[in-house]
């Protein structure tokens, strides 16, 4: 991040801050999903917002359970004020009034500004984070190219690494197999849709290795258990940059999810967390959390402010955009229940 950028960051800062000083005793709990990424959104968002509004950011960190925010909302017991979500999730906890409803124009912010995706009335965009295929170059110093390539075992052999879940794997295979990606959901949801999907991973079966976390994708390749492996776009990125390792992102076909900010119903600083939204929400602050975790910003407007050194590590960067899949969360908040049933079965057998 260049020295003008920080400056504007600092005057955008400024831009927020109350008219009067905050009381002493202000304050707001944001929670995410701790690691890494919650280093970055605590230097690039939440010490720069304390130090602009006054309002002291305190943390905490959990593991997506949204069992959590509907206990404390229905016990009237509400200790988290903007917690970070998946939209799929965020969508189900809005539609049945667990999460407060986003006032736009309380808010200060425009909502056409942010990125075309999956949100939510009760939702800020956060982030923006890339699934994608990482190998290692020095087995394949010339590819894979295509999303084809990943199931192509006898152009490329080797163990190939999947995360155990049937959301993005059935989605790469029906595209492997042809299918357009403005089609994908629409075949999806049909019987036959997944009949085609799981017909192309019997094609790989036995050259999978499965993994769980997100975190395990990078290790498997650096230990040579498999030759390319479906990884977060910044976990590569990581590996190479801060670890040396030899890896190579294809961005064919990348699969884009994101994340928002919600504000639990009850949550007793909502004045608070609305000063933050608005603040989270600019350009600024996001191209700066972009500069230092390699994820994507959500609003438009940020990407030119990111170092042209760092925006190709990005998933939404303009040149990775062409050919990537936006993953559907209506399509697998109504459908996740019963493919992963089928996808359990599969793999068992």
């Amino acid at each position: 991040m260049n020295v003008a950028v920080l400056a504007v960051i600092g005057l955008a800062a400024g831009a927020i801050a109350p008219p009067k000083l905050a009381f002493a005793g202000d304050q707001l709990t944001i929670t995410s999903f701790g690691g890494p990424a919650q280093d970055a959104l605590r230097k690039a968002v939440f010490d720069p917002f304390s130090k602009a509004s006054g309002i002291k950011v305190n943390e905490d960190v959990f593991n997506g359970e949204i069992s959590k925010i509907r206990a404390m909302v229905q016990s009237k017991s509400v200790s988290w004020d903007v917690v970070d979500l998946y939209p799929g999730l965020a969508g189900q906890l809005c539609a049945e009034g667990t999460l407060e409803p986003i006032d736009w124009k309380k808010l200060g912010l425009d909502r056409s500004s942010f990125i075309e995706g999956e949100t939510t009335d009760c939702g800020v965009p956060e982030v923006v984070t890339g699934k994608i295929i990482a190998y290692t170059k020095d087995k394949f110093p010339n590819g894979p190219k295509t999303i084809a390539d990943f199931f192509d075992t006898k152009k490329f052999p080797g163990k190939r690494g999947l995360q155990k879940r049937p959301v993005e794997n059935l989605e790469w295979a029906l595209i492997a197999d042809g299918v357009p990606i403005k089609d994908v959901y629409k075949v999806l949801s049909t019987p036959a849709g997944v009949e085609q999907a799981f017909k192309k991973l019997d094609t790989i079966k036995q050259d999978i290795v499965w993994f769980q976390t997100s975190s395990q994708a990078p290790q498997l390749l650096a230990d040579g258990q498999v030759v390319m492996a479906a990884a977060y776009s910044h976990r590569i990125v990581d590996a190479v940059k801060n670890s040396g390792k030899h890896f190579q992102i294809m961005w064919d076909t990348q699969q884009l999810s994101m994340g928002v900010w919600v504000i639990p119903a009850g949550s007793p600083h909502v004045d608070a967390a609305y000063k933050f939204l608005a603040f989270a929400g600019l350009p600024q602050p996001q191209a700066h959390f972009s500069s230092i975790m390699p994820c994507g910003p959500t609003n438009k407007e940020a990407l030119a402010l990111v170092d042209p050194a760092i925006l190709p590590d990005l998933p939404n960067a303009p040149d990775h955009m062409a050919n990537s899949l936006l993953i559907s969360a209506a399509f697998w908040s109504e459908k996740g229940d019963e493919l992963t049933q089928r996808f359990t079965v599969w793999v068992a057998k």
